[in-house]
């Protein structure tokens, strides 16, 4: 099985998005100037270094989960985190969905884009 390439995308010059594993890999998490951690998950650890703000977003990766409810906290925490020159970076177990969705809705509040906008970047 191939493992997963280190790394955090960027979004935008102030929003990450990452995997668990890349999130709380201290190097990656250094050199972007992360500030700020949103875990949108209920078991992944958080980054280390206690120089690090952390968000969780208590959610299991199913679709029955209620994730629009912390769409507007979680777009205000990177907006306000960007605002005082911060990097934020959203993760949850595999970058894919939970974490995206969290970026979507950043994007859609903040960005003014549209759905399809912010899905395709």
């Amino acid at each position: 099985m191939l493992q997963p390439q280190l790394q955090l995308c960027k979004v935008t010059n102030a929003l990450f998005i990452s995997n668990a594993r890349s999130a709380c890999t201290d190097d990656l998490i250094q050199q972007e100037a992360v500030t700020l951690c949103i875990n949108v998950s209920k078991q992944q650890p958080f980054p280390e270094s206690s120089r690090i703000a952390a968000l969780r977003v208590p959610v299991y990766d199913d679709p029955s989960e209620d994730l629009y409810r912390y769409f507007d906290s979680c777009a205000d925490a990177i907006r306000d985190e960007a605002s005082k020159g911060g990097h934020t970076v959203v993760y949850c177990k595999n970058g894919r969905s939970r974490s995206a969705t969290i970026c979507v809705a950043y994007l859609m509040k903040y960005r003014k884009l549209s759905l399809a906008e912010a899905f395709t970047g």
